[in-house]
């Protein structure tokens, strides 16, 4: 078995972007780019290969900050702004999108919820452990009928005097199989989507693993079982009702996806630009064809356009100005330009490009899944279309 020891990589900022980023982000930037060289990379080729998690990085993504990074300090978070949580999740994306994954669905999709809805009780219960990596957390909404129609959700809570039992099931959840609690959404007897915080060990409630995934394999991932789950009503979020719960987390987690994805596409590019330049063919350099050259242009191109894309979102979502469809649009463009880039990459390579000697085919196999979980490529066209015809063709 073949693992990829040494990181090589090294960042391309064709249009320098950095100088219009502020010397937080750079330094956060740098401290997460150290910590996956050191930590990731040495190990992320083994445990694909073995489709295990890392599980111990948990602890250490909580050290660098990643967990929750725009989160204030007295909540757990980072009190860092919406840029530098965004580069944070590039530079972990560039090591795996599962490494990204665990540390956005702890922080964008666990941790914001309970800070946006919950109850002050609940936050200081939850949040600073969730942001120092005592617990882990994952996010039920995705259910095995009901993937892009939230609203049809057939997972229901009852009233129960002072507890509600909830029934049901949620599919394709990151960390479920390891997470202390899970963010649940759920229908009441009226219809209307509630939020819950359930714990791990409360009679009913099971988390088996999802096996046979040649995507994310380093991410671990499973399903949400509820058969009369009693959930003190002291565990549900107080400040939220509908679909405005779940899709505030997924804009969050949306966000940082558009960001992540910049990093697997840097990380094809680095290694196609620097195989080019050392393989050999009739001659000459891989770099010294002009079928080449093309590839890489194009690839630079696109991660300048997509780098270009996320600062200005950025800039906008720290005013609190970013819209759903901004976001969206982000995510959609971004993971696509980077899958492209990965199956571009994997060309230059040529053979070497299928081994797990060179990142490219395990970046390729992660964007497909990440080009369909929070809100299909398709999905975020309709968003798009929908924003700008006022016309909904979701149905």
């Amino acid at each position: 078995m073949s693992i990829r020891q040494e990181d090589r990589y090294t960042y391309h900022d064709y249009y320098q972007v950095d100088e219009l980023l502020e010397d937080d982000h750079l330094l956060a930037r740098q401290a997460v780019r150290d910590w996956v060289k050191q930590a990731v990379t040495p190990i992320i080729e083994d445990y694909a290969n073995r489709a295990e998690c890392p599980t111990h990085l948990f602890k250490e993504l909580a050290d660098i900050g990643a967990f929750g990074p725009s989160l204030p300090v007295e909540y757990g978070g980072g009190g860092m702004d919406e840029i530098a949580y965004g580069i944070i999740m590039q530079e972990l994306e560039r090591g795996d999108s599962g490494i990204r994954s665990m540390a956005s669905v702890q922080g964008s999709l666990v941790m914001y919820p309970i800070y946006a809805f919950g109850s002050e009780e609940q936050k200081k219960k939850y949040l600073p452990k969730l942001g120092s990596g005592d617990l882990i957390g994952c996010f039920g909404l995705t259910e095995p009928n009901h993937g892009s129609n939230p609203a049809g959700m057939e997972t229901n809570i009852r009233d129960d005097g002072d507890a509600y039992i909830l029934n049901g099931a949620k599919m394709w959840i990151t960390n479920s199989p390891v997470a202390d609690l899970a963010v649940v959404w759920a229908k009441n007897e009226m219809g209307k989507i509630k939020g819950l915080i359930v714990e791990k060990g409360t009679p009913g409630f099971s988390t088996p693993e999802i096996h046979g995934k040649w995507s994310l394999r380093a991410s671990i991932t499973g399903e949400l079982v509820f058969e009369d789950v009693r959930v003190p009503k002291s565990q549900v979020l107080p400040n939220v009702e509908g679909l405005k719960g779940p899709f505030s987390c997924l804009n969050k987690a949306r966000y940082g996806i558009a960001w992540g994805a910049i990093g697997a596409a840097l990380d094809c590019y680095d290694s196609a630009l620097r195989y080019s330049l050392e393989r050999k063919q009739f001659g000459r350099p891989l770099a010294g064809f002009q079928l080449t050259q093309k590839k890489l242009a194009e690839m630079i191109t696109e991660i300048t356009k997509a780098q270009l894309l996320v600062w200005r979102l950025g800039t906008l979502a720290n005013k609190g100005k970013a819209s759903p469809a901004q976001i969206s649009m982000a995510k959609r463009n971004n993971v696509h330009m980077a899958l492209e880039i990965a199956r571009e990459a994997r060309q230059i390579h040529g053979g070497m490009g299928i081994t797990n000697e060179y990142p490219v085919m395990r970046h390729m196999m992660n964007l497909e899944t990440v080009l369909t979980y929070e809100g299909t490529h398709d999905i975020h066209l309709l968003i798009t279309g929908h924003d700008v015809t006022g016309e909904n063709a979701f149905t």
